[in-house]
Protein backbone atom coordinates (compact mmCIF):
# COMPACT_ATOMS: atom_id res chain seq x y z
CA UNK A 1 0.00 0.00 0.00
CA UNK A 2 1.77 2.95 -1.19
CA UNK A 3 0.40 5.67 1.97
CA UNK A 4 3.17 8.57 0.53
CA UNK A 5 0.66 8.79 -2.06
CA UNK A 6 -2.79 8.38 -0.65
CA UNK A 7 -1.70 11.23 1.68
CA UNK A 8 -0.33 13.42 -1.24
CA UNK A 9 -3.55 12.77 -3.00
CA UNK A 10 -5.70 13.75 0.03
CA UNK A 11 -3.59 17.07 0.38
CA UNK A 12 -4.62 18.02 -3.27
CA UNK A 13 -8.49 16.94 -1.98
CA UNK A 14 -8.24 19.88 0.33
CA UNK A 15 -6.36 22.44 -1.36
CA UNK A 16 -9.20 21.66 -4.31
CA UNK A 17 -11.57 22.00 -1.76
CA UNK A 18 -10.57 25.54 -0.61
CA UNK A 19 -11.26 26.12 -4.06
CA UNK A 20 -14.40 25.07 -4.45
CA UNK A 21 -15.30 27.05 -0.97
CA UNK A 22 -14.60 30.14 -2.89
CA UNK A 23 -17.90 29.70 -4.42
CA UNK A 24 -19.86 30.36 -1.31
CA UNK A 25 -17.78 32.87 0.40
CA UNK A 26 -17.99 35.03 -2.77
CA UNK A 27 -21.48 34.73 -2.82
CA UNK A 28 -21.66 35.58 1.03
CA UNK A 29 -19.82 38.56 0.05
CA UNK A 30 -22.17 39.63 -2.59
CA UNK A 31 -25.22 39.50 -0.56
CA UNK A 32 -23.37 40.85 2.59
CA UNK A 33 -23.69 37.68 4.61
CA UNK A 34 -21.86 37.31 7.87
CA UNK A 35 -21.73 33.43 7.28
CA UNK A 36 -19.61 33.94 4.62
CA UNK A 37 -16.68 34.11 7.41
CA UNK A 38 -16.86 30.33 8.35
CA UNK A 39 -16.64 29.37 4.83
CA UNK A 40 -12.97 31.79 4.98
CA UNK A 41 -11.74 30.00 8.18
CA UNK A 42 -12.30 26.45 6.24
CA UNK A 43 -10.79 27.33 3.16
CA UNK A 44 -7.91 28.43 5.39
CA UNK A 45 -7.80 25.37 7.06
CA UNK A 46 -7.93 23.13 3.96
CA UNK A 47 -4.91 25.62 2.06
CA UNK A 48 -3.18 24.84 5.39
CA UNK A 49 -3.35 20.83 5.55
CA UNK A 50 -3.52 20.85 2.25
CA UNK A 51 0.05 22.86 1.03
CA UNK A 52 1.43 21.08 3.96
CA UNK A 53 1.25 17.64 2.59
CA UNK A 54 1.45 18.37 -0.82
CA UNK A 55 4.64 20.54 -0.10
CA UNK A 56 6.86 17.16 -1.17
CA UNK A 57 5.83 14.88 -3.43
CA UNK A 58 6.15 11.28 -2.90
CA UNK A 59 9.13 9.28 -4.36
CA UNK A 60 7.09 5.98 -4.90
CA UNK A 61 4.17 7.40 -6.91
CA UNK A 62 2.60 4.10 -8.16
CA UNK A 63 -1.32 3.86 -8.00
CA UNK A 64 -2.70 -0.02 -8.25
CA UNK A 65 -5.93 -0.70 -8.09
CA UNK A 66 -6.17 -1.20 -4.01
CA UNK A 67 -4.75 2.38 -3.99
CA UNK A 68 -7.14 3.52 -6.79
CA UNK A 69 -10.54 2.58 -4.01
CA UNK A 70 -8.62 3.65 -0.96
CA UNK A 71 -8.10 7.01 -2.54
CA UNK A 72 -11.53 7.40 -3.81
CA UNK A 73 -13.46 6.33 -0.57
CA UNK A 74 -11.17 8.32 1.33
CA UNK A 75 -11.14 11.80 -0.87
CA UNK A 76 -15.19 11.69 -0.92
CA UNK A 77 -14.90 11.76 3.45
CA UNK A 78 -12.67 13.97 3.64
CA UNK A 79 -14.29 16.05 1.08
CA UNK A 80 -17.26 16.09 3.04
CA UNK A 81 -16.22 16.04 6.76
CA UNK A 82 -14.31 19.76 5.46
CA UNK A 83 -17.08 20.26 3.53
CA UNK A 84 -19.66 20.51 6.74
CA UNK A 85 -17.91 22.59 8.70
CA UNK A 86 -19.14 25.96 7.27
CA UNK A 87 -22.45 25.19 8.30
CA UNK A 88 -21.40 24.00 11.58
CA UNK A 89 -19.64 27.10 12.31
CA UNK A 90 -22.18 29.38 11.29
CA UNK A 91 -24.70 27.66 13.44
CA UNK A 92 -26.80 26.64 10.34
CA UNK A 93 -26.72 22.97 11.89
CA UNK A 94 -25.49 20.40 14.34
CA UNK A 95 -21.86 19.08 13.16
CA UNK A 96 -23.84 15.32 12.59
CA UNK A 97 -26.45 17.16 10.41
CA UNK A 98 -24.08 19.49 8.77
CA UNK A 99 -22.25 16.27 7.36
CA UNK A 100 -25.59 14.57 6.69
CA UNK A 101 -26.39 17.24 4.49
CA UNK A 102 -22.77 17.84 2.70
CA UNK A 103 -22.94 14.12 2.08
CA UNK A 104 -26.18 13.95 0.13
CA UNK A 105 -24.75 17.30 -1.79
CA UNK A 106 -21.69 15.91 -2.57
CA UNK A 107 -23.08 12.13 -3.36
CA UNK A 108 -25.97 13.99 -5.79
CA UNK A 109 -28.58 12.47 -3.21
CA UNK A 110 -30.51 15.85 -2.01
CA UNK A 111 -31.72 14.49 1.03
CA UNK A 112 -32.08 17.33 3.62
CA UNK A 113 -32.28 17.86 7.25
CA UNK A 114 -34.18 21.28 6.27
CA UNK A 115 -37.49 22.02 7.24
CA UNK A 116 -37.11 25.44 6.00
CA UNK A 117 -34.31 26.09 3.06
CA UNK A 118 -35.78 29.03 2.34
CA UNK A 119 -34.56 30.77 5.73
CA UNK A 120 -30.94 29.77 4.77
CA UNK A 121 -28.51 32.17 4.36
CA UNK A 122 -27.54 32.39 0.35
CA UNK A 123 -24.24 31.69 0.69
CA UNK A 124 -25.58 28.30 2.54
CA UNK A 125 -27.89 27.42 -0.53
CA UNK A 126 -24.92 27.61 -3.19
CA UNK A 127 -22.65 25.57 -1.21
CA UNK A 128 -25.38 22.90 -0.87
CA UNK A 129 -26.44 22.98 -4.77
CA UNK A 130 -22.59 23.38 -5.72
CA UNK A 131 -21.77 20.51 -4.08
CA UNK A 132 -24.13 18.69 -6.21
CA UNK A 133 -21.89 19.69 -9.65
CA UNK A 134 -19.07 18.87 -7.98
CA UNK A 135 -19.79 15.51 -7.35
CA UNK A 136 -22.28 14.70 -10.33
CA UNK A 137 -18.94 13.99 -12.06
CA UNK A 138 -16.77 13.07 -9.76
CA UNK A 139 -14.34 14.83 -7.62
CA UNK A 140 -11.28 12.90 -8.98
CA UNK A 141 -11.92 12.81 -12.32
CA UNK A 142 -12.00 16.77 -12.17
CA UNK A 143 -8.57 16.67 -10.02
CA UNK A 144 -7.19 14.27 -13.21
CA UNK A 145 -7.53 16.69 -15.18
CA UNK A 146 -5.30 18.81 -13.62
CA UNK A 147 -2.30 16.84 -11.76
CA UNK A 148 0.35 14.97 -14.12
CA UNK A 149 -0.53 11.55 -12.76
CA UNK A 150 0.30 8.45 -15.55
CA UNK A 151 -2.12 6.98 -17.35
CA UNK A 152 -2.18 4.04 -15.77
CA UNK A 153 -2.74 5.80 -12.35
CA UNK A 154 -5.42 7.63 -13.74
CA UNK A 155 -7.27 4.89 -15.09
CA UNK A 156 -7.54 3.07 -11.23
CA UNK A 157 -8.70 6.39 -10.07
CA UNK A 158 -11.36 6.59 -12.86
CA UNK A 159 -12.40 2.83 -12.33
CA UNK A 160 -12.76 3.39 -8.65
CA UNK A 161 -14.85 6.51 -9.33
CA UNK A 162 -17.06 6.22 -12.24
CA UNK A 163 -20.72 5.41 -12.15
CA UNK A 164 -21.62 2.11 -13.60
CA UNK A 165 -20.09 -1.62 -14.31
CA UNK A 166 -17.44 -0.49 -16.36
CA UNK A 167 -14.95 2.54 -17.74
CA UNK A 168 -13.74 2.92 -21.18
CA UNK A 169 -11.22 5.64 -21.90
CA UNK A 170 -13.27 7.93 -24.78
CA UNK A 171 -9.64 9.25 -25.90
CA UNK A 172 -6.72 7.59 -25.65
CA UNK A 173 -5.22 9.55 -22.80
CA UNK A 174 -7.03 9.51 -19.45
CA UNK A 175 -6.47 12.63 -18.69
CA UNK A 176 -7.99 13.96 -21.75
CA UNK A 177 -10.78 12.03 -21.04
CA UNK A 178 -10.89 13.61 -17.87
CA UNK A 179 -10.97 16.97 -19.49
CA UNK A 180 -13.61 15.34 -22.52
CA UNK A 181 -15.79 14.51 -19.95
CA UNK A 182 -15.88 17.96 -17.63
CA UNK A 183 -16.27 20.01 -21.11
CA UNK A 184 -19.37 18.21 -22.03
CA UNK A 185 -20.18 18.58 -18.09
CA UNK A 186 -19.71 22.70 -18.09
CA UNK A 187 -21.03 22.63 -21.69
CA UNK A 188 -24.36 21.50 -20.48
CA UNK A 189 -24.62 23.11 -17.74
CA UNK A 190 -23.54 26.68 -18.87
CA UNK A 191 -26.96 25.49 -21.64
CA UNK A 192 -29.14 24.88 -19.39
CA UNK A 193 -28.43 28.24 -17.03
CA UNK A 194 -28.79 30.49 -20.56
CA UNK A 195 -32.31 28.72 -21.18
CA UNK A 196 -33.36 29.13 -17.74
CA UNK A 197 -32.07 33.02 -17.82
CA UNK A 198 -34.12 33.21 -20.91
CA UNK A 199 -37.11 31.96 -19.42
CA UNK A 200 -37.29 34.95 -16.94
CA UNK A 201 -35.76 33.43 -13.93
CA UNK A 202 -33.62 35.22 -11.41
CA UNK A 203 -30.03 34.56 -11.90
CA UNK A 204 -29.16 33.12 -8.17
CA UNK A 205 -32.35 30.39 -9.06
CA UNK A 206 -30.66 29.43 -12.04
CA UNK A 207 -26.95 28.80 -10.81
CA UNK A 208 -28.79 26.58 -8.21
CA UNK A 209 -30.76 24.81 -10.57
CA UNK A 210 -28.55 24.53 -12.71
CA UNK A 211 -25.81 23.01 -10.45
CA UNK A 212 -28.65 21.25 -8.98
CA UNK A 213 -29.70 19.33 -12.19
CA UNK A 214 -26.75 18.39 -13.64
CA UNK A 215 -25.28 16.61 -10.55
CA UNK A 216 -28.65 14.83 -10.54
CA UNK A 217 -28.84 16.07 -6.73
CA UNK A 218 -32.32 18.08 -6.30
CA UNK A 219 -31.38 20.37 -3.37
CA UNK A 220 -34.36 22.89 -4.04
CA UNK A 221 -34.06 26.63 -2.24
CA UNK A 222 -37.79 27.10 -2.04
CA UNK A 223 -39.80 25.08 0.40
CA UNK A 224 -41.71 23.65 -2.39
CA UNK A 225 -39.24 22.64 -4.55
CA UNK A 226 -39.76 23.45 -8.34
CA UNK A 227 -43.23 23.59 -7.99
CA UNK A 228 -43.67 27.43 -7.80
CA UNK A 229 -41.37 27.80 -10.82
CA UNK A 230 -43.54 28.19 -14.23
CA UNK A 231 -44.47 26.12 -16.98
CA UNK A 232 -41.55 27.00 -19.24
CA UNK A 233 -38.84 26.57 -16.28
CA UNK A 234 -40.29 23.21 -15.12
CA UNK A 235 -40.23 21.77 -18.85
CA UNK A 236 -36.51 22.96 -19.51
CA UNK A 237 -35.68 21.21 -15.93
CA UNK A 238 -37.33 18.20 -17.18
CA UNK A 239 -35.26 18.19 -20.89
CA UNK A 240 -32.00 18.42 -18.77
CA UNK A 241 -32.63 15.98 -15.93
CA UNK A 242 -32.96 13.37 -18.40
CA UNK A 243 -30.15 14.80 -20.71
CA UNK A 244 -27.81 13.93 -17.78
CA UNK A 245 -29.04 11.00 -16.80
CA UNK A 246 -27.61 9.61 -20.84
CA UNK A 247 -24.10 8.04 -20.78
CA UNK A 248 -21.86 10.73 -21.75
CA UNK A 249 -20.55 8.22 -23.79
CA UNK A 250 -23.37 8.94 -26.23
CA UNK A 251 -22.60 12.56 -26.56
CA UNK A 252 -18.88 11.67 -26.84
CA UNK A 253 -20.14 9.94 -29.97
CA UNK A 254 -22.04 12.61 -31.24
CA UNK A 255 -19.71 15.22 -31.21
CA UNK A 256 -17.60 13.00 -33.23
CA UNK A 257 -19.92 12.42 -35.94
CA UNK A 258 -20.26 8.31 -34.99
CA UNK A 259 -24.12 8.28 -35.01
CA UNK A 260 -24.43 5.07 -35.64
CA UNK A 261 -22.37 3.72 -33.13
CA UNK A 262 -24.16 6.63 -30.16
CA UNK A 263 -27.55 4.63 -31.38
CA UNK A 264 -26.83 1.53 -31.00
CA UNK A 265 -25.85 1.99 -26.77
CA UNK A 266 -28.76 0.04 -26.03
CA UNK A 267 -28.55 1.57 -22.48
CA UNK A 268 -29.75 4.57 -23.48
CA UNK A 269 -32.59 3.36 -25.96
CA UNK A 270 -33.54 1.23 -22.55
CA UNK A 271 -33.28 4.01 -20.36
CA UNK A 272 -35.75 6.02 -22.16
CA UNK A 273 -37.72 3.19 -22.92
CA UNK A 274 -38.20 3.11 -19.15
CA UNK A 275 -39.31 7.12 -19.26
CA UNK A 276 -41.96 6.51 -21.63
CA UNK A 277 -43.76 3.04 -20.15
CA UNK A 278 -43.44 4.93 -16.52
CA UNK A 279 -45.18 7.86 -17.86
CA UNK A 280 -47.53 6.32 -20.03
CA UNK A 281 -48.65 4.07 -17.20
CA UNK A 282 -48.71 6.40 -14.65
CA UNK A 283 -50.93 8.67 -16.68
CA UNK A 284 -53.31 5.99 -17.29
CA UNK A 285 -53.37 5.61 -13.63
CA UNK A 286 -53.58 9.25 -12.34
CA UNK A 287 -54.30 11.35 -15.52
CA UNK A 288 -58.10 12.43 -14.95
CA UNK A 289 -56.78 13.57 -11.30
CA UNK A 290 -55.54 17.01 -13.04
CA UNK A 291 -57.01 19.46 -14.78
CA UNK A 292 -55.72 18.57 -18.10
CA UNK A 293 -54.37 16.05 -19.74
CA UNK A 294 -51.48 18.42 -20.63
CA UNK A 295 -51.06 19.46 -17.19
CA UNK A 296 -51.01 15.29 -16.08
CA UNK A 297 -47.88 14.24 -18.74
CA UNK A 298 -46.14 17.72 -17.58
CA UNK A 299 -45.90 17.09 -13.99
CA UNK A 300 -46.11 13.17 -14.29
CA UNK A 301 -42.85 13.20 -16.89
CA UNK A 302 -41.04 16.04 -14.62
CA UNK A 303 -41.26 13.20 -11.46
CA UNK A 304 -40.66 10.23 -13.83
CA UNK A 305 -37.40 11.62 -15.12
CA UNK A 306 -36.33 13.38 -11.52
CA UNK A 307 -36.82 9.86 -9.81
CA UNK A 308 -34.87 7.96 -12.49
CA UNK A 309 -32.53 10.36 -12.85
CA UNK A 310 -32.07 10.64 -9.16
CA UNK A 311 -32.28 14.38 -9.23
CA UNK A 312 -35.18 14.78 -6.56
CA UNK A 313 -36.95 17.85 -7.75
CA UNK A 314 -40.45 18.13 -7.49
CA UNK A 315 -43.46 19.65 -8.56
CA UNK A 316 -46.24 17.67 -7.06
CA UNK A 317 -46.04 15.46 -4.16
CA UNK A 318 -46.22 11.58 -5.84
CA UNK A 319 -46.56 10.34 -2.16
CA UNK A 320 -50.33 11.13 -2.30
CA UNK A 321 -50.15 8.80 -5.81
CA UNK A 322 -52.38 5.58 -5.76
CA UNK A 323 -50.06 2.24 -4.75
CA UNK A 324 -49.33 1.48 -8.23
CA UNK A 325 -48.20 5.04 -9.42
CA UNK A 326 -45.71 5.41 -6.03
CA UNK A 327 -44.97 1.72 -6.78
CA UNK A 328 -43.89 2.60 -10.25
CA UNK A 329 -41.84 5.32 -8.51
CA UNK A 330 -39.94 3.06 -5.89
CA UNK A 331 -39.11 0.82 -8.65
CA UNK A 332 -37.95 4.06 -10.62
CA UNK A 333 -35.87 4.77 -7.31
CA UNK A 334 -33.84 1.57 -7.59
CA UNK A 335 -33.35 1.19 -11.84
CA UNK A 336 -31.82 4.54 -12.10
CA UNK A 337 -29.84 6.43 -14.60
CA UNK A 338 -27.31 4.97 -17.38
CA UNK A 339 -23.95 4.09 -16.73
CA UNK A 340 -21.83 6.69 -17.29
CA UNK A 341 -23.72 9.81 -16.44
CA UNK A 342 -24.17 11.99 -13.35
CA UNK A 343 -27.24 9.93 -11.88
CA UNK A 344 -27.32 7.32 -9.47
CA UNK A 345 -29.16 4.05 -9.08
CA UNK A 346 -28.33 0.65 -9.58
CA UNK A 347 -28.24 1.62 -13.47
CA UNK A 348 -29.65 0.64 -16.20
CA UNK A 349 -26.69 -1.40 -17.63
CA UNK A 350 -26.35 -3.52 -14.59
CA UNK A 351 -30.26 -4.83 -15.33
CA UNK A 352 -29.30 -5.63 -18.87
CA UNK A 353 -26.72 -7.22 -17.66
CA UNK A 354 -28.30 -9.46 -15.47
CA UNK A 355 -31.31 -9.89 -18.11
CA UNK A 356 -29.07 -11.02 -20.84
CA UNK A 357 -26.89 -13.43 -17.69
CA UNK A 358 -30.67 -14.78 -16.85
CA UNK A 359 -31.16 -15.44 -20.20
CA UNK A 360 -28.16 -17.36 -20.93
CA UNK A 361 -28.69 -19.65 -17.67
CA UNK A 362 -32.06 -20.74 -18.66
CA UNK A 363 -30.92 -21.64 -22.62
CA UNK A 364 -27.94 -23.57 -21.02
CA UNK A 365 -30.31 -25.60 -18.87
CA UNK A 366 -32.19 -26.69 -22.29
CA UNK A 367 -28.85 -26.91 -24.29
CA UNK A 368 -26.11 -27.89 -22.10
CA UNK A 369 -23.32 -28.28 -24.02
CA UNK A 370 -24.05 -25.01 -25.85
CA UNK A 371 -21.03 -22.66 -25.87
CA UNK A 372 -22.68 -19.03 -25.75
CA UNK A 373 -21.33 -15.37 -25.26
CA UNK A 374 -23.01 -12.35 -23.91
CA UNK A 375 -22.91 -9.29 -25.87
CA UNK A 376 -24.11 -5.74 -25.58
CA UNK A 377 -23.94 -3.28 -28.50
CA UNK A 378 -22.14 -5.41 -30.33
CA UNK A 379 -19.06 -6.11 -28.25
CA UNK A 380 -18.53 -9.53 -25.94
CA UNK A 381 -19.09 -8.28 -22.07
CA UNK A 382 -16.24 -9.81 -20.02
CA UNK A 383 -16.55 -12.63 -17.80
CA UNK A 384 -15.23 -9.94 -15.25
CA UNK A 385 -17.86 -7.41 -15.66
CA UNK A 386 -20.19 -10.40 -15.38
CA UNK A 387 -18.86 -11.23 -12.19
CA UNK A 388 -18.52 -8.05 -10.91
CA UNK A 389 -22.17 -7.39 -11.52
CA UNK A 390 -23.19 -10.20 -9.25
CA UNK A 391 -20.97 -9.29 -6.88
CA UNK A 392 -22.40 -5.95 -6.90
CA UNK A 393 -25.78 -6.80 -6.32
CA UNK A 394 -24.98 -9.20 -3.36
CA UNK A 395 -23.47 -6.61 -1.59
CA UNK A 396 -26.51 -4.05 -2.14
CA UNK A 397 -28.92 -5.99 -1.28
CA UNK A 398 -26.64 -6.85 2.29
CA UNK A 399 -25.91 -3.54 2.78
CA UNK A 400 -29.41 -2.58 2.24
CA UNK A 401 -30.91 -5.49 4.96
CA UNK A 402 -28.35 -4.31 7.38
CA UNK A 403 -29.18 -0.60 7.33
CA UNK A 404 -32.83 -1.15 7.22
CA UNK A 405 -32.60 -3.47 10.54
CA UNK A 406 -30.38 -0.54 12.14
CA UNK A 407 -32.39 2.31 11.34
CA UNK A 408 -35.92 0.29 12.06
CA UNK A 409 -34.69 1.11 16.44
CA UNK A 410 -35.91 4.55 15.42
CA UNK A 411 -39.01 2.84 15.32
CA UNK A 412 -40.34 4.19 12.00
CA UNK A 413 -42.75 3.35 9.80
CA UNK A 414 -41.88 -0.03 7.20
CA UNK A 415 -42.29 2.34 4.31
CA UNK A 416 -40.67 5.06 6.03
CA UNK A 417 -37.70 2.65 6.82
CA UNK A 418 -37.59 1.13 3.44
CA UNK A 419 -37.65 3.99 1.12
CA UNK A 420 -35.31 6.18 3.25
CA UNK A 421 -32.72 3.69 2.65
CA UNK A 422 -33.65 3.28 -1.12
CA UNK A 423 -33.07 6.79 -1.85
CA UNK A 424 -29.91 7.88 0.11
CA UNK A 425 -28.15 4.44 -1.57
CA UNK A 426 -29.33 5.02 -4.81
CA UNK A 427 -28.99 8.81 -4.46
CA UNK A 428 -32.08 9.70 -4.37
CA UNK A 429 -33.89 11.91 -2.51
CA UNK A 430 -37.54 11.81 -1.28
CA UNK A 431 -38.91 8.95 -0.75
CA UNK A 432 -42.35 7.42 0.86
CA UNK A 433 -44.70 8.50 4.36
CA UNK A 434 -42.43 10.43 6.62
CA UNK A 435 -39.34 10.99 3.77
CA UNK A 436 -41.94 12.42 1.20
CA UNK A 437 -41.22 14.49 -1.40
CA UNK A 438 -42.53 17.59 1.14
CA UNK A 439 -40.91 15.80 3.86
CA UNK A 440 -37.43 16.04 5.44
CA UNK A 441 -34.78 13.56 6.99
CA UNK A 442 -34.36 15.65 10.52
CA UNK A 443 -36.55 13.29 12.55
CA UNK A 444 -33.85 10.60 12.16
CA UNK A 445 -31.41 9.86 15.31
CA UNK A 446 -27.69 11.07 14.77
CA UNK A 447 -27.12 7.03 14.58
CA UNK A 448 -29.58 6.18 11.79
CA UNK A 449 -28.10 9.49 10.17
CA UNK A 450 -24.76 7.97 10.30
CA UNK A 451 -25.87 5.18 8.67
CA UNK A 452 -27.44 6.88 5.83
CA UNK A 453 -24.61 8.88 4.99
CA UNK A 454 -22.26 5.55 5.01
CA UNK A 455 -25.35 4.26 2.53
CA UNK A 456 -25.40 7.81 0.28
CA UNK A 457 -21.35 7.24 -0.05
CA UNK A 458 -21.65 3.60 -0.68
CA UNK A 459 -24.29 4.00 -3.15
CA UNK A 460 -22.42 7.14 -5.22
CA UNK A 461 -18.92 5.21 -5.08
CA UNK A 462 -20.54 1.79 -6.54
CA UNK A 463 -20.02 -0.18 -2.88
CA UNK A 464 -16.67 -1.37 -3.53
CA UNK A 465 -14.73 1.70 -2.29
CA UNK A 466 -16.47 1.87 0.84
CA UNK A 467 -16.35 -1.51 1.79
CA UNK A 468 -12.20 -2.33 1.31
CA UNK A 469 -12.48 0.23 3.77
CA UNK A 470 -13.41 -2.34 6.12
CA UNK A 471 -11.21 -5.01 4.58
CA UNK A 472 -7.86 -5.95 6.87
CA UNK A 473 -6.55 -7.45 3.50
CA UNK A 474 -6.48 -3.64 1.85
CA UNK A 475 -3.95 -2.81 4.25
CA UNK A 476 -1.66 -5.48 4.35
CA UNK A 477 1.53 -5.13 2.59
Amino acid sequence: MNYSMILYLLGWILNFEAIFLTVPAVTALVYSEKEGFSFLIVIGICLLLGLAITFRKPKRKSIYAREGFVIVALSWITLSIFGALPLYFSGTASYIDALFEIVSGITTTGATIFSDVESLPKCVLMWRSFTHWIGGMGVLVFIMAFLPLSGAQNMNLMRAESPGPSVTKLVPRVKNTALVLYAMYFGLTVLMFVFLVAGGNPIFDSINMSFATAGTGGFGIKNNSLAGYSDYTQIVVTVFMILFGVNFSFYFLLITRKFRDAFRISEVRAYLLIILAAVFLITMNIGDSFATLGEAVKHITFTVASIITTTGFMTVDFNLWPELSRTIIVLLIFVGACAGSTGGGMKISRFIILFKSITKEIRMLIHPNQVRKLEMDGRTIEHSVIRTTNVYLVSYMIIFVVSLLLISFDNHSLVTNFTAIATTINNVGPGLDQVGPVSNFGFFSDTSKLILIFDMLAGRLEIFPMLLLFSPVTWKK
